[in-house]
C-alpha cells in the first residue's frame, strides 16, 4: 500500500478498454481489483512487470490462483528503447494469449501503455500513428521524461517510413527492427527534459 503505491490506486482508477471485449489496460491490481476484473469475463492477467520476487508479485499470483485467472508475466521497460527481441516477442505472445486479457504495469502508464499500442498495431491494424495515442498523458504517459524514450523509437521509425514514402505498416516495421534500428543508440540519442526527468524519477518514481 505504501512502498508500491498501492493506496494511490484506491483513490485513481487507471483501467481503460483497449480493444472492446478482448483487452483492457489497467494498474498493479489488488485483489479485489482482480476479483473486479475476472466478472468482466477476463482470463488472463498479463503481467508486465516481470516474476521477480517481491510482495506485489507474489500477492498477485495467490489472488490469480485462488480465482482461476492465469496469470502471463513479460517483462517490459519504461526507460529503454524497445529491443528487438522484445517487439518480437510481443507479437508472438499476442497471437499465444488466452483472451480476455488485462495487461497492467505498476501505474498503468507507461510499459501497459507500449503494449497497447504494440496490440492496436499488431493485431488490430490501428495506423501506429493512431495506436500511440495509449502513450498519453490522458494515461498518466510522460513522454517528457526519461519514460519518453519509448515514443521517441516510434518516431524514428515514422521518419524512415515517411522518408521512403512507404506505408508504415508492420511488415515495414520489422523490417526497420532487424535492419536499421539500433535501440541502444537511440537511447543514447533521446534526452528527457529536466522537468520531465523530475517528474518520472523523482516524483511518481516510474519503474
Amino acid at each position: 500500500m505504501l512502498g508500491d503505491h498501492g493506496a494511490l490506486r484506491l483513490a485513481y482508477d487507471a483501467t481503460h478498454v483497449v480493444d472492446p471485449g478482448r483487452v483492457w489496460r489497467t494498474y498493479q491490481p489488488s485483489p479485489g481489483r482482480l476479483k473486479k476484473l475476472k466478472a468482466l469475463g477476463i482470463r488472463t492477467i498479463l503481467n508486465l512487470r516481470g516474476d521477480q520476487p517481491s510482495g506485489f508479485y507474489f500477492l498477485e499470483e495467490e489472488a490469480c490462483e485462488a480465482l482461476g485467472l492465469k496469470l502471463a508475466t513479460f517483462r517490459a521497460y519504461s526507460r529503454e528503447a524497445p529491443s528487438a527481441e522484445f517487439l518480437h516477442g510481443a507479437r508472438a505472445l499476442f497471437k499465444e494469449m488466452e483472451y480476455p486479457v488485462a495487461m497492467h504495469c505498476k501505474s498503468g502508464a507507461d510499459r501497459v501503455g507500449l503494449m497497447s499500442t504494440l496490440y492496436l498495431y499488431f493485431e488490430k491494424g490501428v495506423p501506429l500513428r493512431q495506436a500511440l495515442g495509449q502513450l498519453s498523458l490522458k494515461y498518466g504517459h510522460v513522454r517528457a521524461g526519461k519514460t519518453g524514450v519509448i515514443d521517441y523509437a516510434f518516431e524514428k521509425f515514422l521518419a524512415y517510413a515517411d522518408a521512403r514514402g512507404l506505408p508504415a505498416d508492420v511488415d515495414l516495421f520489422f523490417k526497420w527492427v532487424d535492419g536499421d534500428y539500433d535501440p541502444k543508440e537511440t537511447k543514447r540519442e533521446f534526452l528527457g527534459s529536466w522537468w520531465g526527468n523530475l517528474l518520472t524519477e523523482r516524483i511518481l518514481r516510474r519503474e
